[in-house]
């Protein structure tokens, strides 16, 4: 969803991986000082701060947003690395604290039934969508391109971080790199659904269903042979890849996507 929001203002953004990535680290470290609520309001805080650099690099310094995004990732990953290693404490044994899994799953299943509520039945929504569509006759018919992006980096921001906090809560701890590239399955779930709330919704799913599914086969037998632990572990990115071929459907990329 936070990936919709971007992307659906003219955005192009391959940095969820690294906002997601952020969020979860200093969610982590933050906890334990402030709490569950306070290390998500930290954690939200640096995911946002990062989306935010994306709208500036790309909106105001004109950067090829790919570019930018590889950079906020590259960013993610050394500046998590780095916090972790500095500020956490090895002696500690326990979990870090964190709100319930329950509120983020009840959450995640709501909000994308709010963003297409949004995005079909008010003004704002529907002037996210033009800027998407065509940010020049947007700019003709009286809107900001620049600004309308910045409100929309701003909500990527924060759901894109309430998806780290989520696996910090599963978890209950931080390790190095503990998105495992499941930004970019959320990028590919996004294409899949059409840049859609509801269609994207159910290509999560399906992802998720891949995601356990390597779970549920790890040292199992398959006629006879017992394939290696990696090549389960593929198995979500190998559906990833395939979809993203063509084979489950081609979506029309919103026409204003990746221009000023």
């Amino acid at each position: 969803m936070g990936g919709f929001c971007s992307e659906r203002s003219g955005v192009i953004n391959i940095g969820l991986e690294g906002l997601m990535l952020i969020s979860s680290c200093v969610t982590a470290l933050a906890s334990v000082p402030l709490g569950p609520a306070g290390g998500l309001a930290v954690g939200l805080g640096s995911s946002v701060l990062l989306s935010l650099l994306h709208w500036l690099v790309t909106q105001i310094y004109r950067i090829d947003h790919v570019i930018s995004g590889m950079a906020v990732n590259a960013l993610a990953l050394g500046g998590s690395n780095f916090l972790f290693h500095k500020f956490a404490d090895p002696s500690a044994n326990g979990t870090a604290p964190s709100l319930p899994t329950g509120a983020y799953e009840a959450l995640a299943c709501i909000a994308p039934f709010l963003i297409w509520l949004y995005a079909r039945g008010t003004r704002a929504g529907l002037r996210l969508q033009a800027v998407g569509a065509d940010p020049d006759k947007s700019r003709l018919a009286g809107l900001q391109p620049i600004k309308i992006r910045l409100i929309a980096l701003l909500a990527t921001g924060i759901l894109a971080g309430l998806g780290g906090a989520m696996l910090v809560s599963y978890a209950g701890v931080y390790t190095d790199n503990m998105t495992a590239g499941k930004g970019y399955i959320a990028l590919a779930a996004l294409i899949l659904g059409g840049w859609r709330p509801l269609p994207t919704l159910a290509a999560c799913l399906a992802f998720g269903f891949f995601i356990q599914l390597q779970i549920q086969l790890q040292g199992q037998t398959v006629f006879g042979v017992s394939p290696p632990a990696e090549l389960w572990n593929s198995l979500p990115y190998l559906a990833t890849i395939i979809a993203l071929a063509g084979f489950l459907g081609r979506n029309r990329t919103p026409a204003g996507l990746g221009k000023l």
